[in-house]
């Protein structure tokens, strides 16, 4: 008996010195998988656009959720959704004053300016706008400058092709002389010396970095001439600048023509019509390092596009968000509209290149404005067959539309919003609608436990400062071409009405009564050091900013850096 308890125990002991090992296996297996999990799932604040939203009429069976956007909502005849409070007191005035020389009195003979433009169409257009200024410092003639031609945009366009070349030359004749070509030195062709100049280059900088040179070779080009003039200039310099931009730059008559047909289809459609400048291209989105909820597949695909920008280190997309610089997806957009008292019915012009994702991510902007057009969509493929080879004369009838539209919404800050938003300031205030995406990252985050009226008084309370209101943005900040301070004079009765609006800056953009604890919160964050550059992460900010970029090896290695951010 006591052999056979003995040898039961040892059979018993056995099988658990067998188990133990086995169980330790398998738990370390499935921590193992656990990690793996962890790892490879988006992170708890992407979590909610995995999930399908319910943007619109969503009553399905067993769905609780206190956000339930209105099947009508809005007040499409709100005036106040039209047109900005205090714009009849606003006007632009960019005539030069009497202490502006006249232009046969500066201009020297041979000294001949030639610019080579960089970027896309709206890029270019700052740097043609620039040019004319730069060859007044220099008191120089202005050879009509050459578009680009080999960036991102690949489009090989001429000046003459895009603008109105001798609207532009006779505009311009009281203030710079201009002319088509360079003349010939010798009965030969003369090369112009060329050069670079640093980024934000004063009056002082043009006449130690360029005058010398320009004395002694008579014709010098300026490459890649973007964003190559200071935005702080005299008054009747930064006037010269408006005189440019919002009125010798004219398109040729066939751009115009096709743009002003787009823009009576939206009319014949309403009353009113929205813009909205999308920008959900693949490669914006690649280039932002935002992330956007589409698992593994969304990261591969943008992750083998960022792979073109070497010197882009990789970055936190949740920190990115909560910073307010990725776009917003076209489901936010539209929320945030409907929010602003937009109505369901109100027809929307979407000016965008490939939208990531396609029809399936506007499709949650499509439930909440089913009246979405695009020139592709309002235009007879036949009668845009002319311009639809060529990306800068396709953007060109973007603009036009944009331009004319009675809201615009820009969902980047990208060179065709930084330009539209100056010019409706200009042509006066027409409401300008820019994304706080800062403060609207946590309202999206967390829409699905706040009630429509909640998320819709919080999303009006955060985008005040951002309706395109005069002096949103005190003069002198961000780029000129955006904020043309300097061109925008006021009736005098403006000043004492002004004080009932709100700025983009400081505490005072809410009601006391309006406050809450994230309105709090969020005054104590500090101001970004440029907020007008909010989109362009930290991380390659110096790449697009910086007055070294030209000296950088490694920017020549970059193709189409800053174009992508361009328009």
């Amino acid at each position: 008996m006591a052999i056979h308890r003995r040898r039961h125990h040892h059979h018993t002991h056995n099988r658990f010195r067998y188990l133990i090992p086995a169980i330790s296996a398998i738990s370390a297996a499935i921590l193992i998988l656990y990690g793996l999990i962890s790892l490879l799932a988006p992170s708890p604040d992407h979590l909610h656009h995995l999930v399908r939203r319910k943007t619109s009429d969503d009553d399905s069976p067993g769905v609780h959720s206190l956000f339930k956007v209105p099947i009508s909502g809005g007040m499409a005849s709100d005036r106040s959704l039209w047109s900005t409070r205090m714009s009849k007191f606003y006007f632009g005035c960019s005539n030069a004053s009497n202490k502006f020389p006249k232009v046969e009195t500066v201009t020297h003979p041979n000294r001949y300016l030639l610019i080579a433009t960089s970027g896309g169409l709206n890029q270019q257009r700052t740097g043609i706008t620039d040019a004319v200024v730069a060859a007044r410092i220099l008191n120089a003639t202005l050879v009509v400058p050459k578009l680009d031609q080999k960036s991102f945009w690949k489009d090989a366009s001429t000046f003459s092709e895009i603008f109105d070349v001798d609207w532009f030359i006779s505009h311009l004749s009281k203030d710079v002389k201009v002319i088509k070509e360079l003349p010939k030195k010798g009965g030969k062709i003369w090369t112009p010396y060329n050069m670079r100049v640093p980024r934000k280059c004063n009056e002082r900088c043009y006449q130690i970095r360029v005058l010398p040179v320009l004395l002694k070779k008579h014709a010098v080009q300026l490459s890649k001439f973007d964003y190559r003039l200071s935005n702080k200039l005299e008054t009747d310099l930064q006037k010269l600048r408006c005189r440019v931009n919002y009125h010798a730059l004219k398109f040729t008559d066939p751009i115009n023509k096709m743009g002003q047909k787009l823009v009576n289809q939206m009319r014949k459609m309403g009353k009113h019509y929205v813009a909205l400048h999308l920008r959900f291209e693949p490669d914006m989105l690649a280039f932002s390092g935002c992330y956007y909820g589409g698992g593994e597949k969304e990261r591969k695909e943008l992750g083998k596009i960022r792979k073109r920008w070497k010197t882009l280190h990789s970055n936190n997309p949740d920190k990115e968000r909560r910073q307010g610089r990725c776009p917003l997806t076209p489901e936010e957009v539209g929320l945030m509209l409907r929010a602003l008292g937009y109505s369901k019915d109100v027809h929307l012009y979407v000016a965008s290149g490939e939208v990531y994702g396609g029809d399936d991510t506007l499709a949650p902007l499509r439930a909440l404005f089913p009246n979405i057009h695009s020139k592709d969509t309002i235009a007879p493929k036949e009668e845009l067959e002319p311009f639809s080879g060529f990306s800068s004369r396709m953007a060109a009838l973007d603009f036009i539309v944009c331009d004319e539209s009675d809201v615009f919404v820009t969902n980047n800050n990208g060179n065709m919003a930084k330009i539209l938003a100056g010019r409706r300031r200009y042509f006066g205030h027409k409401p300008t609608i820019r994304p706080n995406a800062k403060k609207l990252y946590r309202l999206f985050l967390n829409r699905e436990n706040t009630t429509w009226e909640e998320f819709s008084s919080r999303v009006r309370t955060h985008q005040r400062g951002f309706m395109g209101e005069p002096k949103e943005v005190r003069p002198g900040r961000g780029e000129f071409h955006e904020n043309p301070a300097t061109c925008i004079c006021e009736d005098p009765e403006a000043k004492s009405k002004l004080e009932t609006l709100p700025r983009k800056f400081g505490k005072n953009n809410l009601d006391p009564d309006e406050l809450t604890d994230q309105d709090i919160e969020n005054e104590s964050e500090p101001l970004d050091q440029d907020e007008d550059d909010d989109l362009i992460g930290p991380q390659f900010q110096h790449l697009v900013n910086d007055t070294s970029l030209d000296d950088d090896p490694l920017v020549s290695e970059l193709p189409e850096l800053e174009e992508l951010l361009s328009d």
